[in-house]
């Protein structure tokens, strides 16, 4: 089949999702300008650098991370993993303001060394960021769309000592889960290696 996404698909769900997958979970803790905690995961989520180490969500609509990321400047992004999916579900939820889903979940805010937003205590890996754009995206007719990018740089990275195998942090030990459409996940339970190609191919 082929359709223009503004003429409809005409499928029960949209396909788009699940073609672009799976795609890293952005479980975004944050604090609101009053100190309250929040979080939240986010499927549009990925590094966009590696120097300076860059990461950016995208929100559909401004929602308290993106409210409370603008207030303070500052997030981390926690890792989300299988047996943390259960949690990590919870906090997708629609709570009031103010209401701390790490207390909802059972999660523990652990303070970070760099930024105010506490990391999730259970999570494998954490990485403080401080925002450096927030953006409206727009559209080809250059209309806001009201979808939400915001970029950080990490300024510090927290990494549990038993994911660390020969000097390299090991996702499927670590059991990293992704996002696949619909309600479907993945988890990182095998990993192969490629070189590049050596000289390059002319």
């Amino acid at each position: 089949m082929f359709y223009e996404p503004k003429d409809g698909h005409g499928l029960p769900h949209d396909p788009f999702k699940a073609i672009v997958a799976p795609r890293p979970i952005g479980w975004i803790s944050s604090i609101d300008a009053d100190g309250r905690l929040n979080l939240a995961p986010y499927s549009f989520f990925n590094a966009l650098a590696g120097n300076p180490p860059m990461v950016g969500f995208s929100s559909e609509g401004v929602k308290d991370s993106v409210t409370n990321v603008r207030a303070t400047g500052e997030f981390v992004v926690n890792l989300a993993t299988r047996p943390l999916a259960e949690a990590m579900n919870l906090t997708s939820a629609r709570v009031p303001h103010g209401h701390s889903e790490f207390e909802m979940s059972g999660l523990t805010p652990v303070p970070s060394r760099l930024v105010k937003p506490p990391r999730v205590g259970e999570s494998p890996a954490a990485l403080e960021c401080k925002i450096t754009q927030s953006i409206d995206l727009l559209d080809l007719a250059g209309r806001p769309t009201g979808r939400w990018f915001t970029i950080g740089q990490v300024v510090g990275v927290h990494i549990d000592d038993r994911y660390l195998r020969s000097g390299l942090f090991d996702a499927a030990a670590a059991r990293t889960i992704a996002r696949c459409g619909y309600r479907d996940y993945a988890e990182v339970i095998e990993m192969f290696s490629m070189a590049p190609p050596q000289p390059a191919i002319v």
